[in-house]
């Protein structure tokens, strides 16, 4: 089985955001950077997939050169190859992303054969782009399901799962086909420190893709507005117990 995932560098999600003076990007001096979470689990299930039935799994990412550090992140778990398609730092709507991806894609396939199957994030955890992967799949002619939480393979075919209301919608599509994942569908492990040290060592393939915009354009970012905060001190020790059920009562969780 020949798997390919396709990740994204985004600012860690528990750190606080803040723009730019412009409002043009996100200010990332105070930020660290992580694989988008529904992409972990993606990554995950690559190497989960591999280790079961064989083959080999590949990695890929649009980004700076920067992104090379969430790369060795995916192979430090035990994907197999990287490749990086390198940006100059300019924005890269889905439409052009899903161009790249595909050209590159189809090169790789060209010499070493179709992927069987192809997975995504549901949606990238800064921007939430969710047309990254049905383009792709429309592109390549490939089935494709969105928002999975659970994936069997079996031989040529695949079956995959999604939450619906008051139970599960379930997929029975040919492969090679493209899947985008939600967090959920496993556990990630963490990288140990040989993983680290073996994914230190690999190569890392590089392309520098064509910029071909043809979807949305950025006008510029805008923050929520930030909620008030409030704490209450109850009390300190057991005299603080009589408060507590004062408050439990008051929000209607004791008679």
């Amino acid at each position: 089985m020949q798997v390919l995932v396709c990740i994204k560098r985004v600012p860690a999600t528990g750190g606080r955001i803040l723009l730019t003076a412009d409002g043009q990007e996100i200010d990332t001096r105070h930020l660290g950077f992580a694989i988008s979470p529904h992409e972990e689990c993606a990554v995950e299930e690559a190497v989960r997939l591999v280790e079961a039935q064989g083959g080999s799994s590949t990695v890929l990412t649009l980004g700076p050169d920067a992104a090379v550090e969430q790369l060795r992140d995916a192979m430090a778990v035990g994907i197999e190859q990287a490749v990086l398609l390198e940006t100059d730092g300019r924005e890269w709507d889905p439409v052009a992303t899903a161009t790249a991806i595909v050209d590159a894609i189809r090169a790789r396939e060209a010499v070493d054969g179709p992927f069987d199957l192809i997975l995504l994030g549901n949606e990238a955890a800064d921007s939430a782009d969710y047309q990254v992967g049905v383009r792709v799949a429309v592109a390549l002619g490939r089935p494709c399901v969105s928002g999975i939480k659970a994936l069997e393979v079996n031989g040529s075919r695949a079956v995959a799962r999604r939450e619906a209301v008051g139970g599960w919608e379930v997929f029975d599509v040919p492969l090679p086909a493209v899947m985008s994942v939600r967090e959920g569908l496993n556990l990630p492990r963490y990288p140990s420190v040989p993983g680290r040290l073996r994914a230190r060592r690999k190569d890392v393939e590089r392309q520098v893709p064509e910029h071909r915009p043809g979807g949305q354009s950025k006008i510029g970012l805008r923050l929520p507005p930030e909620r008030d905060r409030a704490v209450e001190i109850l009390g300190h020790g057991p005299e603080a117990a009589p408060r507590v059920v004062e408050v439990l009562v008051r929000m209607g969780l004791l008679p």
